[in-house]
């Protein structure tokens, strides 16, 4: 039997975490007995949440503590920080008024967005006409499949049927409440109750009469509101509210001081940099934030709603945004900054905790790196590359960009490190130790990854072919970008790798479905492991963490990376770009191992 999980409660569905709050303590919490935060209503996610969620209930307790020493004692006590403890307040009618519209208007928004989401009278037919072609293709023979025979309807059957099952649910919800209510049951608004006076730090006892007056008032305002819909599934769109309780606030709640998102935003990348991450100054999150701001109106981070970032996201999907991009980069951007922000008592809750945006699985149609011949292919029009000729001074493409097409493609096919971490290399990140030439990839020069610095032993071709004496040639500092100071290191670096994906698109030298900055990658670990190479020792060159505990005991070496680099075969220029003579690898091969 699986132990009792300490400080859970779990009840309708929905999950908290919750302390008991000591005796002496009571009179800091407006004489409760525990203290209580929500963890949604998604097991798993509870779950995850939950150590943290404790941890922030036990810190509260530490600082009441704190404060209730200080008051019964005469020595000197560190103050308790402010937003450690946030005072509780009385319900007031203005309070009720809130609740009661709020979730009067959020159900009806979260009908809306659900029938937006439903299949159109076009889908629909489209769906019936793909079962009719699966019939006239025999499909629907049961004695081919009896599955088949089945479901040859079923995806059309579930489309033409999705509004009849959602009518039903809410009219089977809009009964339901109303037996509750007739009985002064409020099992169905508990967690909604829970959630508002949580939010606005109400002092309001569970199963109090304060508390089952609020709750009677929101399912009142949650009957109105299916209603409301029951009328527009026939036709009536002018539908509103019967119930005297249930109309716009006089006067909004008294929120405290607006909370800045820009600021959160900036406060959040000084953390971040002072781990080693975002040392751009979040510029690839800016955009993401300044569109919710747009799209809001506003900048009080308070005032966000999850019925705010529901729309914003659908918003930024109707602008032609792909899936990926708004759940990659937009969402993304907003949930790092909220969730911090509420983890560190900035704001009272994370609205955008159950807000995704799901994203089709990628269709693979081919290898994710290049094949041998688009590897050659590459290398010979970057090693033969020359700029074009011009006499105009601000025509003339600069030696570094010439230096990145030439080199740069060479140095991934030989490392597997990131087109970013070559296009920032610098003259002193090449060295030699032990009679060894090395490439350092360090945060010194720009970002890495994981924030710390590997060597990677330099290949045989790498330098027969002149990388060495193009190194000595060059200028103190970036090999690959102009930037003057460590501060513009990253900027230039990812500069100089968007010049260099445009260069290899227009010359069409990227097939379909590969994505040039991760190509080399890809292909760097397919002929380690073809070489019967080490994944560890791969993950070393490359920059990839371990995956397994495992990984972190022991070390890779040079002589380990070196041994693998020196196993890489020559690439073979002499060929067609057509096809690689065949007899000539063999030789080649047959050479190394010798």
């Amino acid at each position: 039997m699986a132990a009792k999980r300490r400080h859970w409660k779990e009840k309708d569905g929905r999950y908290w975490a919750r302390i008991s709050i000591p005796l002496e303590l009571k009179p800091f919490f407006a004489n409760k007995t525990q203290l209580t935060e929500p963890l949604g209503g998604d097991l798993r996610i509870a779950d995850e949440n939950h150590a943290a969620a404790v941890a922030r209930l036990k810190d509260k307790l530490k600082a009441a503590r704190r404060m209730l020493e200080a008051a019964t004692s005469d020595a000197p006590v560190e103050p308790a920080p402010v937003a450690a403890v946030t005072p509780r307040r009385a319900l007031t009618p203005e309070d009720v008024e809130q609740a009661v519209w709020a979730h009067y208007t959020s159900t009806l928004a979260q009908d809306a967005a659900k029938r937006a989401a439903m299949p159109t009278e076009q889908e629909i037919a489209d769906e019936l006409e793909k079962a009719n072609k699966r019939i006239e293709a025999g499909d629907a023979d049961p004695r081919k499949s009896i599955s088949g025979f089945f479901n040859v309807y079923s995806d059309y059957e579930l489309k033409a049927s999705m509004r009849h099952f959602d009518e039903r649910l809410r009219k089977s919800k809009l009964k339901a409440l109303r037996a509750e209510i007739a009985t002064g049951n409020t099992r169905l608004v508990n967690a909604t109750v829970q959630e508002f006076i949580d939010r606005h730090h109400i002092a309001v006892a569970r199963e109090s009469q304060e508390w089952r007056d609020l709750a009677q008032k929101l399912m009142r305002a949650e009957i109105e509101a299916l209603e409301r819909t029951c009328e527009l599934d026939a036709g009536n769109f002018g539908g509103t509210p019967q119930d005297p309780i249930v109309r716009p606030p006089s006067r909004p709640i008294d929120e405290g001081e607006p909370v800045s998102l820009w600021g959160l935003f900036c406060d959040y990348i000084k953390v971040s940099q002072a781990t080693g991450t975002h040392l751009d100054g979040g510029a690839n999150w800016t955009p993401p934030i300044r569109s919710l701001q747009d799209f809001l109106g506003h900048d009080d981070a308070r005032k966000i709603k999850r019925i705010d970032l529901l729309n914003w996201r659908d918003a930024l999907l109707a602008e032609g945004k792909s899936a990926k991009t708004v759940s990659a980069k937009y969402l993304a951007a907003v949930r790092a900054v909220l969730t911090w922000a509420e983890a560190n008592f900035k704001l009272p809750t994370n609205e955008i905790e159950k807000v995704n945006q799901k994203v089709a699985k990628k269709q693979l149609t081919r290898e994710r790196g290049y094949t041998k011949r688009e590897a050659v292919r590459i290398l010979k029009a970057s090693l033969n590359y020359e700029p074009r000729a011009t006499t105009h001074p601000s025509h003339r493409e600069s030696a570094h960009i010439t230096a990145a097409k030439r080199w740069v493609p060479l140095l991934c096919a030989f490392t597997g490190a990131r087109v970013n971490e070559i296009t920032q290399l610098r003259k002193q990140d090449v060295f030699k130790e032990a009679g060894r030439w090395m490439l350092r990839i360090t945060p010194e020069a720009g970002s890495v990854k994981t924030g710390e610095y590997r060597d990677a032993p330099l290949h045989r071709q790498v330098v027969e072919l002149g990388f060495l004496e193009f190194v000595k040639g060059a200028n103190e500092g970036p090999l690959f970008h102009g930037a003057q100071t460590p501060e513009k290191y990253l900027s230039g670096a990812r500069t100089t790798s968007g010049r260099l994906s445009q260069w290899l698109h227009k010359l069409n030298l990227v097939p379909e479905n590969v994505q040039p900055n991760y190509g080399w990658r890809h292909r760097f670990k397919t002929q380690g492991r073809e070489l019967g190479m080490s994944d560890r020792v791969l993950d070393a060159i490359q920059g990839h963490p371990g995956k397994k505990a495992a990984d972190d005991y022991g070390d890779v070496t040079i002589a380990a990376k070196a041994r693998l680099i020196d196993a890489l075969p020559h690439y073979v220029f002499d060929g067609s770009d057509d096809d690689d003579d065949e007899a000539e690898d063999v030789e080649e091969a047959a050479a190394i191992e010798t």
